[in-house]
């Protein structure tokens, strides 16, 4: 019974590679399992999914569970914080200052975080591309326009 359980599961997590993610919660099994949730508990449901299966990271590397690879690749734990934090992200960036900016700085080994925050804050339109932009295209405009 287990091992049809595991089958089961992962046949599931490993053929979700075409579906998309939810720009709010992220890619992961909480995305492609909980799909269009029209409330707040269906996104807390598809948050918390994604961050207690631990899949989100391998599927951001992989490019599975409806994630994108980005293209230029900076380091797990910030594509991961990325991910995660896209919101919180965008408001610090148009602001010019934060305490997520100065993690991402601190996960991308950046030691001038003054001059990064700027520089994202200068490069919002460029980074922040769209209310729909993902993820992966947010890590290469950073890295297109600040790294």
């Amino acid at each position: 019974m287990k091992k049809i359980l595991l089958s089961t599961f992962a046949t599931i997590a490993l053929s979700t590679a075409v579906m998309a993610a939810n720009s709010q919660t992220g890619c992961g099994l909480g995305g492609t399992v909980l799909k269009n949730p029209d409330s707040a508990i269906m996104f807390a449901l598809q948050a918390t999914t994604n961050g207690t299966s631990g899949n989100q990271t391998f599927g951001i590397t992989s490019g599975s569970s409806g994630c994108k690879k980005t293209k230029f690749v900076m380091n797990e734990r910030a594509e991961e914080f990325v991910a995660s934090n896209m919101d919180i992200l965008a408001k610090e960036i148009s602001m010019g200052h934060g305490e997520s900016i100065d993690t991402l700085a601190e996960l991308l080994n950046i030691e001038d975080t003054a001059t990064f925050s700027a520089s994202l804050q200068t490069n919002f339109n460029s980074i922040y591309t769209s209310q729909e932009v993902e993820m992966n295209d947010v890590l290469d405009n950073i890295a297109s326009t600040s790294v």
